[in-house]
């Protein structure tokens, strides 16, 4: 199990579309847009504060993480073309 964790956790950080990794933060925010519908609804405004607050995080964390994933390495792969001329 714990091998079969770590193929899927390696996979997914090598894959060449790289686009796993951002979704995570993705997932975060939709959760947090969940919460403050519910808070929203009911009429709790804690509920809805931290689903607000959840959601920009998330989707922050999905911005970030695409850039992390994505852009760095095509600077990367970018930068040791420039080196090969």
């Amino acid at each position: 199990m714990k091998a079969t964790i770590h193929r899927l956790r390696t996979a997914l950080r090598h894959n060449e579309e790289g686009h796993a990794i951002p979704l995570l933060g993705a997932l975060v925010g939709a959760a947090g847009a969940v919460v403050l519908g519910i808070g929203a609804a009911n009429g709790s405004g804690a509920a809805a504060i931290a689903g607000g607050i959840i959601a920009a995080l998330g989707f922050i964390l999905a911005s970030v993480l695409h850039h992390g994933t994505i852009d760095w390495e095509v600077y990367r792969r970018l930068d040791d073309l420039e080196k090969k001329k």
